[in-house]
């Protein structure tokens, strides 16, 4: 993709990516699962920065899913350390880069010391512009439920009636409540699945799957898939 294309391409406002094929990367490489987290992290550290250099207002990456419980517990423990540390960086230099943290999933079965990581970055920043959403612990069909909970405790108390519910009312429930849908979903490492990722605000996302595992995802993979996003007709259901 020519440079001239990025200048008169804007990117879409909201760009969510399914982070997928560390492991994959690493035992291609002979290397310990947690030696591809560790690159996937560098990974999105360089796609964030350049998404703020291309002027895309949210990012969305999904980090942890509610079934990847079901990993090793060394697995699971070389994640949750490499989330640490990335938040202890980010809170230090806050002021400098002004990104805005949001965390979409149930936050309660991590760990204390990171659950204040995660709340003291969400409540120090939620002032900035630019807001990157991290789906932790998070699964779409959980998400519907909860959302369906908490609605269901509002007609109970008598907030509303069960006929007032509408899409707009039961996206106020959501995690992501705020937070325009995503335009464009991009999925790396050749899987061709949504993975219970943003199931409803996905409704009318471009989905972009592409044959690069997450480690080797570069900036000149996001300008691809930009490109692929403008070469697509957005319908929304009409003709």
């Amino acid at each position: 993709m020519a440079l001239s294309e990025k200048t008169t391409l804007p990117p879409p406002q909201h760009i969510a990516i399914i982070m997928d094929g560390n492991g994959r990367w690493a035992k291609k490489r002979g290397l310990p699962r947690t030696a591809g987290h560790a690159a996937g992290a560098e990974a999105f550290r360089r796609i964030a920065n350049y998404c703020r250099t291309l002027g895309v207002r949210y990012l969305t990456v999904y980090a942890f899913s509610t079934e990847n419980w079901k990993r090793s517990q060394e697995e699971i423990s070389g994640i949750m350390r490499l989330l640490r540390r990335y938040l202890e960086e980010a809170l230090q230099d806050m002021e400098k880069n002004r990104v805005c943290f949001r965390f979409f999933g149930d936050l309660s079965k991590l760990s204390p010391e990171l659950q204040k990581l995660c709340y003291d970055a969400q409540n120090r920043s939620r002032d900035y512009d630019v807001q990157v959403n991290f789906c932790l612990n998070y699964g779409g069909r959980n998400e519907i439920v909860q959302a369906s909970r908490a609605f269901a405790a509002d007609v109970a108390a008598g907030k509303y009636q069960p006929e007032d519910l509408t899409e707009e009312l039961l996206s106020s429930y959501l995690y992501s409540k705020g937070v325009p849908d995503p335009e464009l979903i991009i999925r790396p490492s050749g899987e061709m699945r949504t993975s219970n990722f943003l199931l409803w605000q996905s409704a009318y996302s471009e989905y972009v799957f592409m044959n690069v595992l997450w480690p080797d995802f570069s900036p000149s993979h996001l300008d691809e898939a930009i490109a692929e996003y403008h070469r697509r007709n957005r319908r929304f259901g009409g003709t």
